[in-house]
């Protein structure tokens, strides 16, 4: 059970990678639980400033486990499966979109169903040109779940999310890219490499001020103009309390490169 959730620690990036191959890195509830696991340790370590998500093999993540859903529709106990499938998930988005850090997620294939909730989940996303975007909950008859719903009308807006999810479109990761559900594209064999670049990048930068950023551009959606600058507010000045501010305001004045890393 231990091997089906790996983690790589390279520097100030840890790698959470998905390792079932064999099942495309589907997820079943207790993967789900080791996921979260990792998610939760990550965000609680002060050492870690960038987290990545992957996949192990030719996909990113494949979604639910229908192998197990077919086996509990034979069993009678799908809507038991469904609850504590999607609760699993509700738990690990949450982990991701809190996270206090960046995180990255790396697409070595596909990213279908609960995957792609995971996916948009991150805060950057590279994809290798295989890639392929896919909700697949249309052609199992199932209802989107991970916030597939909240993220597809956020990023692309209501008549394409709309387009996306009643066709059950397989968006290539070129595709992807035009309608800014991922950030880079590169070849697959320059996938790892591309992904470590970045993740170093982020973890050298002001991980308190990208956790706010994240904060804020969630509730951008929620709260009034007038909410969302007081919320800006509170974070301006948590951030003049911390190490980082300063240390960018003396960069700035000596002409150098801010080492927020060290603070």
């Amino acid at each position: 059970m231990a091997d089906t959730i790996r983690t790589e620690r390279t520097g100030a990036v840890l790698e959470i990678r998905i390792h079932r191959p064999e099942r495309l890195n589907a997820l079943d509830v207790p993967t789900f639980a080791r996921f979260r696991e990792a998610l939760e340790a990550a965000a609680l370590d002060r050492s870690v400033r960038a987290v990545v998500l992957t996949g192990e093999g030719r996909a990113f993540c494949a979604g639910g486990d229908v192998a197990t859903m077919e086996e509990h529709r034979a069993a009678g106990t799908l809507p038991l499966l469904f609850h504590d499938l999607t609760a699993g998930q509700e738990l690990a988005i949450r982990e991701i979109v809190g996270m206090p850090k960046p995180v990255l997620a790396a697409l070595p294939g596909v990213a279908a169903g609960g995957g792609l909730s995971l996916a948009l989940a991150a805060d950057w996303r590279i994809a290798a040109e295989e890639a392929v975007l896919v909700p697949a909950f249309p052609g199992l008859g199932a209802v989107p779940d991970g916030g597939l719903t909240y993220f597809l009308p956020h990023f692309l807006g209501i008549g394409l999310a709309q387009e996306v999810l009643f066709t059950n479109a397989r968006l290539t990761a070129a595709r992807a890219r035009e309608l800014g559900l991922v950030h880079e594209v590169v070849p697959a064999d320059a996938l790892r490499r591309r992904t470590a670049e970045r993740a170093q990048e982020l973890a050298a930068g002001p991980t308190f001020a990208y956790g706010w950023m994240k904060r804020l551009m969630v509730s951008a959606f929620s709260e009034s103009l007038e909410s969302q600058m007081m919320l800006e507010r509170r974070g301006a000045v948590e951030a003049a309390q911390g190490p980082e501010l300063p240390e960018g305001i003396r960069a700035f004045r000596e002409k150098r490169s801010p080492r927020f890393d060290r603070t």
